[in-house]
């Protein structure tokens, strides 16, 4: 009976282990490739600046929105790396901010569209606000109040 237990618990203290692992690993990899198409922009940016005869100011900030998509979801990697393995909300904020406004400068063809973009980035930045006002420690549920 004891040694059942005992295989159980170990099981169940490397499965999580493996899972962690396997997360780190993918992260890393989308780190990687994440870092080669940031590395890609900013060639598309060289390309863009050289062509000088080309003045579409427009696709040049969509590839601007673009690179600091790819560098927020770097850093947001990065950061979970230095949080021990957690993602902070507020970087998921900013990557859904930048992707709407780059929405707003590409496809502003139809303005009910970009009202509903404006809405949803004001949304946002009023989730922004409420999780830097709320207190980032929680009191811990277990221990015992007494008067």
């Amino acid at each position: 009976m004891f040694k059942e237990k005992n295989d159980f618990n170990t099981l169940l203290y490397w499965i999580p282990k493996v899972l962690q692992l396997f997360l780190n690993m993918s992260l890393v990899l989308l780190g990687i490739i994440l870092s080669v198409l940031l590395i890609k922009e900013i060639i598309i940016f060289i390309q863009i600046l050289l062509e000088g005869g080309n003045n579409d100011f427009k696709l040049f900030l969509a590839n601007i929105l673009i690179f600091f998509l790819y560098f927020e979801f770097i850093s947001m990697i990065v950061k979970y790396f230095k949080e021990e393995y957690h993602f902070p909300i507020r970087y998921f904020i900013y990557i859904g901010i930048t992707a709407m406004v780059r929405i707003i400068i590409v496809d502003h063809e139809h303005p009910v569209n970009s009202l509903f973009y404006a809405l949803i980035i004001l949304i946002l930045i009023i989730g922004y606000f409420i999780i830097n006002f709320t207190p980032r420690e929680r009191p811990d549920s277990t221990i015992n109040h007494k008067k």
